[in-house]
């Protein structure tokens, strides 16, 4: 069995994350890694050893890309093509016919609000999206909602399999060196850590207008985006927003915060609070996506509306109480124990590899 993901190659989040912990998870010979184009998930990949391949594709309309995919599915004696993301599903499904391979993705995000805020643009790609998703042959769901969403829109529901997010749980054995004084912080803070592309979808105007209400809470904003600029002028003036870039020392930013903080608008199963899980951080997060499988009950963390400002306020003055309290560190064990014995990377890989036994 080979089995090629399809990937642009730029992606920087949960999708990159996703991806190559599914990689390490499988021996080399039976997996390769295919990317459109070079960026963070390329260059993480060469970093750690991955049998990657570059389809060097100029820009989202070089087609002669899709051309490129097929010659290296057959060279490589590819047996099932999976692919992530909207340009990955889009070239894979319109030269599906010329490799003649079983085609399956995983649906990682909601594909009506991938474009959110492209204009015109983003509404014919959304459509794209779409009729790729009519030329798959299998579904992964991250979550049961995105499941029912792939129904609703006419996907039969013997083609779709729910999988959750997973990562690894074990330790990875290296010395802290961020401190909270590096960032001009004190232990009497309180401290979130938001994980998230800077996306419109992410929510963060919600997080912003609520820590108006919390200028005692200080937030740690990780990521990057086409929208950082519209992003950060809606924290413009706000002294406990702290923007810190794109970082792969996410594990330490956990580690000096208090709790992980999530307000998107549509999610999946977010890896960044798995992440905020694995460090035995406690997490705040609107309720999307399967959010609540991670946090069921209150003793894991809070679970809010998204869009709810107001629900935040509340949420952060609770969690700001805990803190007071000294109850946080037994929340964060919590979700710990809840997340390393439910999600992890291996038992992920393990239903993957029989969905795909069973496609061949």
């Amino acid at each position: 069995m080979k089995i090629a993901q399809v990937i642009s190659g730029a992606e920087s989040g949960g999708s990159k994350n996703h991806v190559l912990s599914l990689l390490e998870q499988f021996p080399s010979e039976e997996m390769i890694l295919i990317c459109m184009q070079k960026g963070d998930l390329y260059d993480a990949a060469k970093r750690r050893g991955v049998d990657v391949r570059l389809l060097e594709q100029k820009n989202r309309y070089d087609i002669k890309a899709g051309s490129r995919l097929v010659d290296l599915i057959r060279k490589e004696n590819v047996d099932i093509v999976h692919s992530h993301g909207p340009r990955a599903n889009l070239f894979a499904a319109t030269v599906k016919n010329k490799f003649n391979k079983p085609l399956v993705t995983t649906m990682h995000s909601d594909p009506t609000l991938d474009f959110m805020g492209g204009g015109v643009k983003g509404k014919i790609f959304t459509k794209l999206n779409l009729w790729a998703y009519k030329k798959m042959d299998h579904f992964f769901a991250v979550s049961e909602r995105f499941k029912q969403q792939l129904i609703d829109i006419g996907i039969h529901s013997i083609d779709i399999t729910t999988i959750y997010n997973g990562i690894d749980f074990e330790p990875t054995g290296k010395t802290r060196t961020l401190t909270r004084s590096d960032l001009g912080l004190t232990e009497h803070d309180l401290v979130l850590a938001m994980v998230a592309r800077l996306h419109p979808v992410k929510g963060h105007a919600y997080a912003f207008e609520a820590l108006k209400s919390h200028p005692d809470i200080h937030l740690l904003v990780v990521g990057s985006g086409p929208y950082e600029s519209e992003i950060r002028e809606k924290a413009k003036g706000m002294k406990n927003i702290h923007f810190l870039g794109q970082r792969s020392d996410v594990d330490e930013i956990y580690q000096i915060s208090d709790a992980g903080l999530l307000t998107s608008v549509s999610e999946s199963f977010p890896l960044a609070l798995l992440e905020a899980a694995k460090e035995k951080r406690p997490v705040i997060t609107t309720d999307v996506g399967g959010v609540r499988e991670l946090v069921p009950e209150d003793s894991y963390g809070w679970v809010v509306p998204s869009e709810d400002s107001g629900a935040l306020v509340k949420a952060f003055q609770e969690a700001l109480d805990c803190k007071n309290q000294g109850l946080l560190k037994q929340k964060g064990y919590n979700i710990y124990t809840h997340a390393s014995e439910s999600f992890s990377a291996e038992n992920v890989a393990k239903s993957y590899k029989n969905v795909y036994e069973k496609l061949l």
